[in-house]
């Protein structure tokens, strides 16, 4: 009747450890700094281990228990129930420290590239800053170029400006040059008139002195034939 007493405590005891209160809870764990560690099918050393966990590997904490176990899943799909206290919140020193000279090695890696880009970008401000005084030469001379084309260009319009200008003088002298010969020829037809009036009086006066003279002549005759 005790063995029997016993053994039912003993039974009560089990059913209230597997009854114990359950928590599902979504995080990550990591296997704290030990060698190695089981992984279990059930919550107790007397079930079968399915998976030997080394320090450092990522868990993802599936249900915790007030057993001291936790039901966990590892990066490659494996559940099991392992010892709580051999998990850590945090990764281990070593990990930290092997993460750690990665995001360094990366860092340098990084920087190494950024100075090289950088050595790029200032060979490139070299080429364009000489290529940027070439292109401000040559728009310099293009503006000379223009200045002097455009100097060019306004010389047949300020030639055919004096060439109507020109034109227009010609047709005045040759206005006046018209008057001039118009007025020449007036009076050269007034000296021809004049002269010919000239020589028609003296004409005209010889005429009347040779009629005059000889009657004169033979009055005198006259006279002196008297005496």
């Amino acid at each position: 009747m005790k063995h029997h007493k016993i053994f039912l405590i003993s039974l009560c005891l089990t059913s209230l450890t597997l009854l114990a209160p359950v928590h599902a809870i979504a995080a990550n764990k990591y296997v704290s700094d030990q060698l190695r560690i089981t992984m279990r099918t059930g919550q107790g050393n007397q079930f079968q281990i399915i998976k030997a966990l080394v320090s450092g590997m990522k868990l993802e904490v599936l249900e915790e228990t007030d057993t001291g176990y936790t039901k966990v899943k590892t990066e490659d799909g494996i559940e099991g129930w392992v010892r709580t206290q051999y998990l850590a919140d945090e990764p281990i020193a070593a990990d930290k420290l092997a993460r750690a000279e990665s995001r360094l090695a990366k860092t340098k890696e990084r920087n190494k590239n950024l100075k090289e880009e950088l050595a790029a970008l200032r060979k490139e401000k070299i080429k364009l800053d000489s290529e940027h005084s070439a292109l401000q030469t040559k728009h310099t001379d293009a503006s000379k170029e223009l200045t002097h084309l455009n100097k060019v260009a306004a010389r047949p319009k300020q030639l055919a400006k004096e060439n109507i200008d020109l034109h227009k003088k010609y047709e005045q002298i040759s206005d006046e040059l018209v008057l001039v010969k118009q007025e020449n020829q007036v009076l050269k037809d007034r000296s021809q008139r004049h002269w010919f009036i000239t020589g028609a009086g003296v004409l005209i006066i010889g005429m009347l002195i040779g009629l005059i003279i000889p009657k004169f002549r033979f009055k005198t005759k006259d006279s002196w034939g008297s005496y």
